[in-house]
């Protein structure tokens, strides 16, 4: 499933906090996205508040998602999180997807 979520007005003006919180390597709690590039089982796009942050792993999912508070929670085995500092997803997707086969 490849999908793309766009996150409510309500965060775009304010500057917003941005947290990463893992428990036990199978799920991941994500404050400060403004939206959801991409994903499906093995990887996750997100644009948050600090810069592109790709998620890679196995049986990903997404558990929970709250585009008005820009909170994202991601189940499954996680074997990476990078952030993609001055890069457009569209490159990100293409440098990962090079970078994995």
């Amino acid at each position: 499933m490849n999908q793309h979520y766009e996150f409510g007005a309500n965060n775009k003006g304010s500057v917003q906090e941005h947290d990463v919180i893992m428990r036990g390597r199978r799920l991941l709690d994500i404050t400060g996205v403004k939206q959801v590039e991409s994903f499906d089982n093995e990887e996750f796009l997100l644009e948050t508040v600090m810069g592109f942050l790709a998620i890679r792993g196995q049986n990903l999912q997404m558990k929970n998602l709250d585009v008005d508070k820009g909170v994202v929670s991601i189940k499954g085995r996680i074997f990476e999180m990078i952030y993609l500092d001055d890069q457009h997803p569209e490159k990100a997707k293409g440098f990962f997807s090079k970078l994995f086969k």
